[in-house]
């Protein structure tokens, strides 16, 4: 016997998309991305897929005339999506370092990181590689302190991944 429902499963890494603030967002699960916005733009492969994390915070209510909290009060919230993309572009580790300029030049292509305080929040889009569900994180701080952003170089068979998150 069944002891869940094997067609409620999410299978497959999925696909990530990034996007300046306001972009308008997919409103069904059919139409693309790019299509509903052509602001959108797909980040490519990760090596491991995408993790997301939904934290909520809570405080014990405490009294003198009981031993222990008569009550936990939620005092804020922290949701997060963190991804290791392996395709080692400059556009990538804009991303990554949550801004900066990109320079091309004469077979280079540099980027300079944002200054202190010019950092600038996106929006993610998430679609599932069956196109059942869709997830968008409107107000991304990607780099955030609980994020580490890394470019990691390892030998073959292994590609080199920009890793990278937001904290929504």
């Amino acid at each position: 016997m069944a002891r869940g429902s094997p067609t409620a499963l999410a299978l497959g890494p999925g696909y990530l998309y990034a996007g300046a603030l306001g972009r308008v967002e997919p409103t069904d699960l059919v139409t693309t991305w790019v299509t509903v916005d052509a602001g959108w733009v797909a980040l490519g492969y990760t090596d491991v897929g995408s993790e997301f994390d939904y934290q909520l915070n809570t405080a014990a209510v405490d009294v003198a005339e009981e031993l222990d909290p008569i009550s936990n009060a939620p005092t804020g919230r922290v949701a997060s999506v963190t991804f290791n993309l392996s395709q080692l572009t400059a556009t990538n580790l804009k991303l990554a370092l949550n801004g900066g300029v990109i320079t091309t030049g004469t077979g280079i292509v540099t980027i300079e990181p944002p200054d202190l305080g010019t950092e600038v929040r996106t929006m993610l889009g998430y679609e599932s590689e069956d196109h059942t569900e869709r997830w968008v994180w409107r107000q991304c701080l990607p780099g955030e302190a609980r994020h580490r952003v890394a470019a990691v170089q390892g030998g073959a068979p292994d590609a080199a991944a920009v890793l990278g998150g937001c904290g929504a």
